[in-house]
């Protein structure tokens, strides 16, 4: 019987709480974030007292709790105060202004959208919000693609505060300059978590997510290892979520470092599709980019075109931006020289990135 004392019977889990592995679990306080949600508050703070609020530039690398943090203010300013609105948006795919009015009349009740023009939506938006107070995050919004809706925001919306979240705190200098005037935001930059935050970050996750005792402190160790030289926390939760799952795929009672190393494996998996699963002219465009990676996306266009591509302009840019999303090629917008502003699009190795892990 000794042989099977370490084994998981049928009806036995490692896990207690799987949910608390997701990067969206809100855990109840937010770990080495605590001045950062206080700026939040502090912009916040005038609304409650009925005067306008102050607005928010929030920027930092991905996957350090940047969304987390700011969804936890809106989660406690919800149950302070019915008297201001919490509106949050994603801007991968709400990106236009018609699409993020359309978002927020679904956030405040307001059902009769169809056959409704842009203007038309912020003149019901602009209603009903203005009956009370409001607080707009603006996520992602590098990915959005017109402005016009911030500006009726900032010039008909009479008590709000406004927050940008982006990646590259260089984005804001992109902005109109007739909405940087009205916007005039803090900046808050998050910076990455060291050494020892990320492991309070995943010990914390593996008492919420998991049975006592399952994890070998070696497993713990490495899994932080990994998740500090990403530097990104979503990667860290996947892989303490996957090396459970490998350790119930064997029935042991105990989570290893081999289990750890095999959900390192599916990280890679996981995050970055195989470019044969690429459609025909994307996987052409990503060719292109791989011999021209380090150039401007009009420089790449041209030689898209000289190579016998047919798609407008505007089609390749939708193309790289899903390029980007899918971790194929990394893009970073530039300010200066003759062309103003542009984007500069890289090629990312794939197969580099596997020996790394």
């Amino acid at each position: 019987m000794a042989l099977f004392k370490d084994m998981l019977k049928s009806d036995e889990t490692l896990f207690k709480n799987s949910v608390a592995l997701d990067y969206d679990y809100m855990p109840k306080l937010i770990k080495y974030r605590e001045g950062e949600q206080q700026q939040m508050a502090s912009c916040i703070k005038p609304l409650l007292q009925r005067r306008n609020g102050r607005n928010l530039f929030i920027y930092g690398r991905p996957g350090i709790g940047k969304t987390v943090a700011c969804r936890h203010v809106l989660q406690d300013l919800e149950q302070e105060s019915d008297e201001i609105i919490p509106i949050y948006i994603n801007c991968w795919q709400k990106n236009t202004s018609f699409k993020i009015l359309i978002e927020i009349c679904s956030i405040i009740g307001y059902k009769l959208t169809h056959n409704k023009k842009t203007d038309e939506l912020f003149s019901i938006v602009k209603s009903m919000l203005n009956k009370k107070s409001a607080v707009f995050v603006f996520d992602e919004s590098d990915k959005l693609e017109d402005f016009d809706f911030l500006y009726m925001i900032l010039e008909e919306i009479y008590r709000k505060s406004i927050f940008l979240i982006t990646n590259s705190g260089s984005w804001i200098s992109e902005l109109d300059g007739r909405i940087k005037s009205r916007l005039t935001p803090e900046m808050l930059e998050f910076r990455p978590y060291n050494q020892e935050e990320t492991r309070g970050i995943l010990k914390e996750r593996i008492n919420y997510a998991f049975v006592e005792s399952v994890w070998d402190e070696d497993a713990v160790e490495f899994a932080v290892n990994e998740t500090f030289s990403l530097g990104d926390i979503r990667s860290g939760l996947f892989i303490l979520k996957e090396a459970g799952n490998s350790a119930e795929d064997r029935s042991s009672r105990k989570i290893t470092v081999d289990d750890v190393k095999k959900a390192i494996e599916k990280l890679t998996e996981f995050s970055t599709k195989k470019s044969s699963e690429l459609e025909e002219d994307k996987k052409f465009i990503l060719d292109i980019i791989k011999k021209n990676s380090g150039k401007k996306i009009g420089e790449i266009y041209k030689e898209y075109q000289a190579a016998g591509g047919k798609a407008v302009y505007k089609t390749f840019q939708r193309k790289i931006a899903k390029l980007d999303k899918d971790k194929f090629i990394s893009t970073e917008k530039i300010t200066g020289g003759k062309e103003g502003k542009t984007t500069v699009i890289n090629y990312k190795d794939i197969t580099k990135k596997i020996t790394d892990f």
